[in-house]
């Protein structure tokens, strides 16, 4: 393949959280995401407002080469022309960022809806949920026990 000086590469790894900087993270740790994937990258790319773009599944990063997380060619003029960056590692910080941000609004909608319990009509769940509520509420009880146990003496 000839070598495209517009093109660059970037690879889910780069946003990856559980890396360090040595490890192969290339954004800052509030613009990074656990796990990240080739489609969620894709999305956050589309997302800025990025269109210029190649994905290629199944290919790993040389310094990850267990790996399998895939890569995505962007097209660097038309990504800085779209975002007003001025190089890679600035149009990475922007992608990182509304990546994180919609992973964080995802996981706050998550926690909403486990506290909000389970659906009306799903008896099963429901069911599932009382008997957590109490095995919770004996354990409680117990731990209460054995503290007021332990001031006898």
């Amino acid at each position: 393949m000839e070598h495209n000086s517009d093109r660059v590469a970037l690879w889910p790894g780069y946003f990856n959280s559980k890396f360090s900087r040595s490890s192969g993270r290339r954004v800052p740790a509030d613009s990074s995401v656990p796990n990240p994937d080739l489609e969620g990258l894709l999305w956050a790319a589309r997302k800025v407002g990025i269109t210029k773009m190649k994905r290629e599944e199944g290919i790993s990063h040389p310094k990850r080469p267990n790996l399998k997380e895939g890569r995505l060619w962007i097209s660097l003029s038309a990504a800085c022309k779209t975002l007003g960056t001025e190089n890679k590692e600035e149009m990475m910080q922007v992608i990182g960022g509304v990546w994180r941000e919609s992973y964080s609004q995802k996981l706050e909608q998550e926690k909403a809806e486990r506290k909000k319990g389970p659906k009306v009509g799903d008896k099963r769940a429901r069911s599932q949920f009382k008997q957590n509520k109490a095995a919770q509420l004996a354990a409680r009880r117990a731990l209460a026990a054995k503290r007021a146990k332990k001031k006898k003496y």
